[in-house]
């Protein structure tokens, strides 16, 4: 059986560093949250950070908006937080409307305050191995994760199964910078079993539930699976085999990753589970970012004051 990449635990390590740092610092990072729209899953996703952010000390404010509206009434909201020296950070809780254009809104917040590492000039830094730019909580995540377990990376093969500009493409990115060799691959991929099979370190963030099987992988490899599927549940057995209509509609959702992790974790040498895996660690990660962005307002601050004495 593999070795279980347990999220949950390394979390909790990360938040115990951060109440310490946090603890020492004159002013507590603050974080803001733009919703837009009632999704039920970013309303539970935005309830995990504001837990997180309680947890460590920091301070979470939560901006909340129907998901009518127009595109330049937010994009005064973000300006406006902009220039508010108490926020650290801001984050879009994805997805938002369709009619909203992302990429400009996005734009918009200031890349020192970008926590969640999206805008172009935290992404163009990522690429070209810039130190001070954020980096995007999941991708980073991943690498707390592997590091945490201490997972050679330097010198490996690493193939990222994923090309989304939130998770797959930073990734590779950030792999890459790390010293792994690096092969993106997709769900289009001719013959994707080939590609990943050949990898040392295999992060899968596609979206397709139970994508990866046993042929895909091997004896060796360590698996990071980013992916967080809803799939129907099963009706609890009973004795009473008839199983009604009723009773499929209703039954709860079960949460499953990109590989199938039952027949999976039989074969390669490490794995991490779905949830508890990387799901926590993006949380965390988040959080560093937040943390990261309040000790460099304030350096700047003290070295500020320093130039005009």
């Amino acid at each position: 059986m593999a070795k279980i990449l347990d999220g949950r635990v390394v979390r909790d390590k990360f938040a115990a560093d951060l109440k310490r740092k946090i603890a020492k610092l004159d002013q507590k990072p603050t974080l803001a949250i733009v919703q837009i729209g009632n999704l039920a899953q970013s309303s539970a996703y935005i309830r995990q950070k504001k837990l997180f952010g309680e947890k460590i000390g920091a301070k979470v404010t939560h901006l909340k908006f129907s998901a009518t509206i127009a595109q330049s009434k937010l994009i005064k909201v973000i300006e406006k937080l902009n220039k508010d020296r108490r926020i650290d950070g801001i984050i879009i809780q994805l997805p938002i409307p369709r009619h909203l254009n992302k990429s400009e809104i996005i734009e918009t917040i200031l890349p020192e305050k970008d926590v969640d590492g999206l805008h172009s000039k935290n992404v163009k830094k990522l690429w070209t191995g810039e130190d001070d730019g954020l980096i995007g909580a999941t991708p980073r995540g991943i690498l707390n994760l592997i590091k945490y377990y201490r997972i050679p990376i330097r010198g490996k093969r690493a193939v990222v199964v994923g090309r989304s500009a939130l998770v797959g493409r930073p990734t590779a990115a950030l792999l890459l910078k790390e010293g792994a060799t690096i092969t993106t691959a997709h769900r289009q991929t001719k013959d994707l079993a080939a590609q990943t099979r050949q990898a040392d370190l295999l992060v899968v963030a596609a979206g397709v539930p139970n994508l990866i099987g046993s042929r895909h992988v091997k004896k060796g490899q360590v698996i990071v699976d980013v992916g967080i599927n809803l799939i129907a549940g099963r009706p609890s057995s009973k004795k009473n085999k008839k199983i009604t209509k009723l009773q499929e509609e209703i039954s709860a959702p079960k949460m499953v990753g990109d590989v199938d992790f039952k027949n999976v974790s039989k074969i390669v040498k490490a794995i991490s589970p779905v949830p508890g895996g990387v799901g926590p660690m993006t949380v965390a990660a988040l959080f560093q970012n937040l943390v990261e962005t309040n000790m460099r307002k304030i350096e700047k601050g003290n070295k500020r004051i320093k130039r005009n004495r």
